[in-house]
């Protein structure tokens, strides 16, 4: 497949007036101006915010990709895109160490209030997992579970000494996380990145989005003393679980689960199948743009006429960048020996529809030319 063009993208003129003129009157909401626009003396000086969005895409994409002896294989795409900063990490570990050299770690790490958090995290969240002990050839899903549940607390727990000595208070992320062991597919997700796994061409898992207008969310933000507004937390965190935000964890005599941002994943459990065909994990730049039945399809179709994951995966950034997604955008694709092999049918079928395409491209094009020639003040013809 051609994959969409690369060139220069420019955000619409109206676009960054409208981004602009929101920025200023939210800003000047917040800092007590709410009655319609603040109000400047002459000696006073507006204050300017920078702007979350960059005047062009940074479409440069970081591809990673790799494979185990026993059939799995992987690939990474990610790019900055219309945000000011890359704020998205990640892990790829398909073999772990010894006694584990048969299971797979994958996670996509999507920062907010700045990237410290999630490097923080996308270093040091495993080491925490498996230092639980709880992780062994025997493969026992209860333990794993809390495993996971204890890893994600602890990784918290010590990035908050972290935070409090660098100044990364305001700053989090979400977490999508997958480990694959020889029986068992484990996820755990904390916050709005997500997890999927197809099978035969259907999704037949995937996790669930933790946002604060959720119901038992809900119960725990208000519980805590917060509030939800705008589908926010406080009218301004729009997830409520993640590791970080530690302004939304101080509430007292209340344990880490049960502020109004909980670091606790919710870990989920799968068998493996002979039918696994491949696992998405991305962030929710890709989940605001695609829903999870278009992206599983979408991702079949393409792995019956592409070999390269990497390629794949770099189409479906560019299917997000073009439906218009302004965030960073992150997605690992993990494939099971059962995935969607090349299909000539399939093959022929795309090019004749790039024939197509490029035939009534090229048509249009000359027809553009012609009637410029035609009704130019220097033609012949009247």
């Amino acid at each position: 497949m051609r994959t969409a063009r690369k060139g220069s993208v420019e955000m619409p003129a109206f676009f960054r007036q409208l981004v602009k003129e929101t920025e200023k009157r939210v800003s000047s909401f917040f800092k007590g101006g709410g009655h319609g626009g603040a109000e400047h003396t002459d000696g006073e000086r507006e204050e300017v915010i920078p702007s979350p969005y960059l005047d062009r895409p940074i479409l440069d994409k970081l591809t990673e990709e790799g494979c185990t002896c026993w059939g799995l294989t992987y690939a990474l795409c990610s790019m900055q895109g219309w945000r000011a900063n890359m704020e998205d990490y990640h892990n790829c570990v398909p073999q772990l160490g010894t006694g584990l050299a048969d299971w797979s770690f994958f996670a996509v790490f999507d920062g907010h209030a700045g990237n410290q958090v999630a490097q923080y995290v996308s270093q040091h969240l495993l080491d925490q997992v498996l230092a639980t002990g709880g992780i062994g050839p025997e493969d026992h899903p209860d333990r794993v579970r809390g495993s996971f549940t204890d890893g994600f607390l602890h990784t918290d727990k010590h990035l908050l000494t972290a935070a409090r000595r660098e100044g990364w208070e305001r700053g989090g992320t979400t977490v999508t996380s997958t480990l694959i062991s020889p029986r068992y597919i484990y996820f755990a997700n904390c916050g709005d990145s997500r997890a999927m796994l197809c099978q035969a061409g259907q999704v037949c898992f995937s996790t669930e989005d933790h946002k604060p207008y959720s119901p038992l969310e809900r119960e725990r933000i208000e519980s805590a003393g917060g509030s939800v507004s705008l589908q926010r937390i406080n009218g301004s965190l729009a997830v409520s679980r993640a590791l970080g935000d530690f302004s939304y964890k101080g509430t007292v005599n209340r344990p880490p689960t049960q502020q109004m941002v909980s670091p606790e994943p919710e870990v989920c459990v799968v068998e493996r199948s002979p039918g696994d065909e491949f696992l998405v994990l991305a962030c929710d730049g890709v989940w605001d743009m695609v829903s999870n039945e278009e992206l599983c399809a979408f991702i079949q179709s393409r792995l019956r006429v592409c070999t390269d994951l990497r390629d794949v995966c770099s189409q479906v950034i560019d299917l997000c960048l073009y439906k218009g997604s302004l965030d960073n955008i992150s997605i690992i694709l993990v494939c099971f020996p059962g995935a969607p092999q090349l299909s000539a049918e399939a093959i022929h079928q795309e090019a004749e529809l790039e024939d197509l395409l490029e035939s009534k491209v090229a048509g249009a094009v000359m027809w553009r030319l012609l009637s410029a020639y035609l009704y130019s003040p220097t033609s012949v013809y009247p």
